[in-house]
């Protein structure tokens, strides 16, 4: 059941931030560079700053003796937004922005209100995006919940840092073990507690006894695990931190590898400590000496300041190849006219073998302002190429209008190799500044995403491409975490349209947006005839798209006020007798202030990359912290000889899709074609009511304990708040964004051969059976031939009563016959009915299943997730075991004939 996502918006205010590479170093057991952000929405309370100093303080001791010894927080910033009042005590931040924060405090995720959350949907073992906590999860006791916040910081730390995963979860609560038991999804099983299931009597809680589920043979629906307060068990924090007894991790002695939960299901059943253990912070860091704590954090209160940007822009001699003078200018006078924000401090500098400033900081306030700017791009391209200088010439013009060069930004494009480049490297991280570089054409030099790298900044890269340069500039809107005035793109196409011919196009306006909103029209020989519709029917013609004094091709229809939304349309007409590229680009902002718009954020697992390993493009759609779901997601990814892919991603839950329904669409890549840089760019379109925004839970959480009982009395926390609607799904009208992704590079490619013959058809994750009479009924998700792509040439599947030998010797638990399954392509549902002739099935009985996917050059994938199901078969006489008592086969029958399926 869906409704309209107006009303009930008004919660979310803010767009979380965009994806980051975080500044944390861990040196000498202490992890340094910490950014804590304070949203914008956050009204001012000086009661937050000391709350996030108590947590992170009783945290880094708490996590010191979680690993070990090994391991503490020794310096944190935080930051304060600008709509906090200035105080002395408050530094300028350098690298610091709330769109690279560890951690943000920010309004609640609208449904689940002060759930602590990680943004995590990488593999395991990969870093996280951020931390959110809610102003009043930190404000106000939510210690019988969650546990101290101390606890809880830890909790999300190792989601974040470490990539590891829950072990509890939500959606199947309990499981049957291996002896046969009824028992809570949790690590380690030594946590001992009862079942029961709160409810409402004459106005109070309540408490009654488990049932079963006739359908499952587990619990009901609405039971809850209630642990005792007082445990002598030690794991695991990743299940309930909460309690007092905990205070480690699961390792592999404790490892409840059973358990149906995200650990089990993305690390293979490893231990969380194991995973711990193998990332890079542990690699060479020994415990510390001695029985001392670690001494406390030390913070540093940072302000963030006006927005500063300078542009460095190159005007070299190579710049007048492939158009390069006149793309970058086109793409900067949009930039300056569309994409900056209001209020912000601008410069340029120009350079070749020297460099000029050639406008000092400008408040951008009207169009005078910038115009004052785009005055001055470079009409003509000459010389040789000097980066440091240019660089050089920026921190000139930004301390000289009294600014400081710390927490400035510089957007610096080249095309040109430059040798002496790694000589300003040392005054670049002494300056401060963000270093989002732009790699124009094939020959840019290598070096360059190295000051991207240092300083927290953006990296691009764009070739040919007519609108590759627009879209990269389109990218680099504030790091503030404030949206209202962030520009989002609508359209960016390009269009060979033939001599005297016209063409049509269409662009959705939803409701979350409409101010600021400009139509561009850029040609390569001769202007176009221009007709836009609104959907009311208005009509814009030519003449109304005003050609700036550059001569640089290009023409803009501002909409005055704010655009009608829904579908807008246009045509054009290609005046001249030969083809010409046409190309269209759309820009707004959001409509409210209250309302957050539908934003689209895309980037890839890393930033470089050997061919011998698959490369993950990711992309996020979401409206503030809520996910749109249903949405058709496209990456083109061009290389530097112009060869394009283009990758559907999928938000499916296989694949390099971790959940499904998340909101994150992600696909493999490994059609390398050369070494050298990429580009990524992502279009995502919602069209005729397919759009949905997802009001579920989100995974990686900390854990909502209903209640404690303490000798012997069961003492209940407040129920978890729901939302007013009893409603997962809103509905989102038509829609489209487009987003840059950055730029990797990737080295090592042989010069001959098909390169993906080296990688299996990826894992299956999504595996389910289910008992109909004497059949089991399988069904998954199809892998490709190569991870996601194609399909696979043949599965294997094997079934055990012996969960550990599935696990541990698959090769040799009873094959089943698969000769008439035939692989279907990748994306697709696969479904298998056997018998399972090799195995006797009784009352009871428990069966694992696991698939392998084989590929053309007779590679196996992963071993799926382990499907578990039991027989059960009718009884007559209807009875409740014991809670916690073993299940007997006489007991079984009480239940029916049912399935129980478990996703380990």
């Amino acid at each position: 059941m869906m409704f309209s996502l107006t009303p009930i918006l008004f919660l979310a205010l803010h767009l979380l931030p965009g994806v980051k590479s975080s500044m944390v170093k861990l040196n000498n057991n202490g992890y340094d560079g910490i950014v804590i952000a304070i949203n914008p929405s956050v009204s001012e309370d000086e009661q937050l700053i000391q709350k996030i100093k108590e947590m992170v303080t009783e945290a880094s001791t708490y996590l010191f003796q979680a690993t070990k010894r090994r391991i503490y927080f020794r310096n944190v910033s935080i930051l304060i937004p600008m709509t906090w009042k200035s105080k002395s005590e408050y530094l300028k931040p350098k690298h610091e922005s709330y769109d690279q924060a560890d951690v943000i405090v920010a309004n609640p995720y609208l449904k689940y209100g002060d759930d602590p959350y990680t943004l995590q949907y990488g593999q395991c073992g990969d870093k996280g995006q951020y931390i959110h906590f809610t102003p009043n999860f930190l404000l106000t006791n939510h210690f019988p919940i969650y546990g101290s916040r101390g606890r809880v910081f830890v909790h999300e730390w190792a989601h974040l840092r470490w990539g590891v995963f829950d072990e509890y979860n939500e959606n199947q609560p309990f499981y049957i073990s291996s002896k046969n038991t009824i028992e809570a999804t949790r690590c380690s099983t030594y946590i001992t507690g009862t079942y029961k299931v709160p409810y409402i009597c004459q106005g109070e809680r309540c408490m009654k006894p488990c049932r079963h589920d006739s359908q499952t043979g587990l619990y009901e629906a609405k039971c809850k695990f209630i642990p005792e307060k007082f445990q002598s068990a030690r794991e695991s924090i990743m299940f309930m931190q909460g309690l007092n007894s905990v205070t480690e991790f699961c390792t592999a002695e404790t490892h409840n590898a059973e358990a149906p939960n995200l650990q089990n299901k993305m690390c293979n059943h490893r231990s969380t400590w194991d995973v711990i253990k193998d990332s890079d912070d542990f690699q060479n860091v020994s415990p510390m000496k001695g029985k001392n704590p670690p001494p406390p954090p030390t913070f540093s209160l940072l302000r963030t300041k006006q927005r500063v940007v300078c542009l460095v822009l190159d005007k070299s001699g190579s710049m007048s190849s492939d158009d390069r003078l006149f793309r970058m200018n086109q793409a900067a006078e949009l930039y300056l006219i569309q994409i900056i924000e209001m209020g912000s401090l601008v410069g340029m500098v120009t350079f070749d073998s020297l460099a000029t400033i050639q406008n000092y900081l400008t408040k951008i306030t009207n169009e005078t302002a910038y115009q004052s700017i785009t005055a001055n791009l470079p009409p003509i391209a000459k010389g040789g190429t000097s980066i440091c200088r240019g660089l050089t010439a920026a921190f000139q013009a930004i301390i000289q209008s009294y600014q400081s060069t710390s927490g400035s930004e510089i957007v610096l494009l080249t095309d040109g190799e430059d040798d002496q480049i790694s000589s300003c490297f040392e005054d670049v991280k002494q300056s401060g500044a963000v270093i989002h570089t732009i790699a124009l054409g094939p020959s840019a030099d290598k070096e360059l995403e190295t000051l991207s790298d240092m300083t927290g900044g953006h990296r691009f890269f764009a070739n040919k491409d007519i609108n590759g340069l627009i879209d990269v500039f389109s990218r680099i809107s504030s790091r503030s975490g404030s949206i209202t005035q962030q520009a989002i793109q609508l359209e960016s196409k390009s269009l060979n349209i033939t001599g005297g011919k016209w063409i049509n196009g269409t662009v959705p306006v939803d409701s979350t947006i409409g101010n600021d909103t400009f139509f561009v029209v850029t040609w390569t020989i001769q202007k176009p005839e221009i007709l836009l519709q609104d959907p009311k029917g208005k009509k814009y013609k030519t003449l109304d798209f005003k050609e700036g004094e550059l001569n640089i091709r290009s023409a803009r229809l501002r909409i005055p006020g704010s655009a009608e939304t829904g579908t807008w349309t246009y045509s054009l007409l290609n005046k001249h007798i030969k083809s010409q590229m046409i190309t269209v680009i759309v820009t707004t902002r959001a409509k409210s202030t209250t309302i957050p718009p539908v934003t689209a954020t895309a980037h890839t697992s890393r930033n470089t990359a050997n061919y011998t390993r698959p490369m993950i493009v990711y992309a996020r759609i979401s409206q503030g912290f809520l996910p749109v779901l249903g949405a058709n997601v496209t990456a083109f990814i061009e290389n530097e000889e112009e060869h394009e892919v283009m990758l559907e991603l999928w938000d499916n839950g296989a694949g390099a899709d971790i959940v499904k329904n998340d909101g994150i669409y992600s696909r493999y890549f490994i059609n390398y074609h050369g070494n050298g840089r990429y580009s990524v760019k992502v279009r995502a379109q919602a069209r005729k009511k397919t759009g949905r925004l997802s009001l579920r839970q989100r995974q990686n959480q900390a854990l909502y304990v209903p209640g404690y009982r303490e000798n012997g009395t069961i003492i209940l926390n407040p129920p978890r708040p729901e939302d007013d609607y009893d409603m997962e799904e809103a509905e989102v009208e038509d829609l489209n964004r487009i987003t840059s992704g950055g730029s990797f590079v990737v080295s090592g490619i042989p010069p001959s051969g098909d390169h993906t013959r080296i990688f299996p058809p990826s894992k299956i994750t999504d595996l389910t059976a289910k008992f109909k009479k004497d059949h089991i009924q399988l069904s998954w998700t199809a892998p490709g031939n190569v991870f996601d792509l194609g399909k696979a040439n043949r599965y294997i599947i094997r079934i055990s009563k012996d969960l550990l030998k599935l696990q541990e010797h698959f090769d040799i638990a009873t094959l089943v016959d698969t000769s008439s399954l035939k692989p279907k392509e990748a994306g697709s549902t696969e479904n298998f009915e056997f018998k399972p002739e090799a195995l006797k099935i009784e009352n009871g009985t428990k069966v694992f299943i696991a698939v392998q996917a084989i590929n053309e050059a007779n590679l196996n994938s992963e071993l799926s997730n382990i499907a578990q199901l039991i027989k059960y078969i009718p009884s007559p006489e209807p009875s409740v075991p014991a809670l916690g008592t073993r299940i007997s086969a006489i007991n079984l029958g009480i239940l029916g004939l049912a399935v129980i399926l478990f996703i380990i």
